[in-house]
């Protein structure tokens, strides 16, 4: 060539277009899949279903995963990883921990009701009890960088003398996820057991407040029980109730 550069040989071309084949398959596997396991579960997600959503070959499944099993493990690793590229791609300035840690809070709890298609595969492995993620060491390197970013709000938050410095980023990790999670995995029957629509915007947005300020007092290193009780979240969930139908009022009153 002219300009001194060779084309790539013939060989080396045909290597690359197979790889990128076999890459775009894997992925549509994956695709499928997440969404079969998602609805049918990982005892009803046949791989004869996925195949065919994938619209592949059950060989091809069993060449690049392994096994079904071997194919859901990659399905819970794959939606840890895009809630982990999520959360890291979240523009946080550690030098401001109350709103970075309630940026992150926000992130978490959207998260899950954006993704349903994260929590029913989770509740689906944890029917499971949690055997098939639990061979995964990729699952548990996501958690370690979850829990990582809070860490480094705390030691900020301590450092600032903003928040106490007792509390460990594990358990504030657990207190976020699971505030989120459960208000999210079970709205359906909270709505009909509490008899009130937990899925409207001022429901949502309610439930995201009291979590922030709930994580907000847990963390908060000056504020007495004086200087929180003066809109405390007692009378805050009060005013929310009574801004609810009366129907609504009267059903959740009566336990039902």
């Amino acid at each position: 060539m002219a300009n001194g550069r060779s084309l790539p040989k013939p060989a080396t071309r045909r290597t690359g277009v197979r790889e990128a084949a076999a890459q775009a398959t894997r992925e549509s596997i994956l695709r499928a899949a997440t969404k079969v396991f998602a609805k049918y579960g990982y005892d009803g997600g046949s791989v004869e279903k996925i195949s065919k959503a994938a619209k592949s070959y059950d060989r091809m499944i069993y060449y690049y995963f392994g096994s079904k099993e071997g194919l859901f493990i990659a399905v819970l690793e794959g939606i840890y990883r895009r809630m982990d590229e999520a959360e890291a791609a979240i523009d946080l300035d550690a030098s401001r921990p109350v709103e970075a840690l309630t940026a992150v809070i926000r992130f978490v709890l959207g998260y899950y009701r954006k993704n349903p298609e994260f929590v029913t595969l989770l509740n689906t492995e944890n029917l499971h009890k949690g055997r098939h993620v639990a061979k995964s060491l990729r699952a548990r390197e996501y958690s370690s960088r979850a829990i990582a970013i809070i860490q480094k709000l705390l030691e900020s938050g301590v450092a600032q003398g903003l928040f106490r410095d007792a509390v460990a980023a594990r358990d504030l990790y657990l207190l976020i996820a699971s505030t989120g999670y459960f208000y999210t995995s079970n709205r359906h029957t909270l709505t009909a057991f509490l008899g009130e629509p937990l899925e409207t915007p001022e429901a949502v947005a309610h439930w995201e407040d009291f979590v922030i300020e709930t994580v907000l007092r847990t963390v908060d290193a000056g504020a007495s029980d004086e200087e929180t009780t003066s809109t405390s979240p007692h009378e805050e969930a009060k005013k929310w109730q009574k801004s609810q139908p009366a129907q609504s009022r009267a059903r959740s009153s009566s336990g039902t």
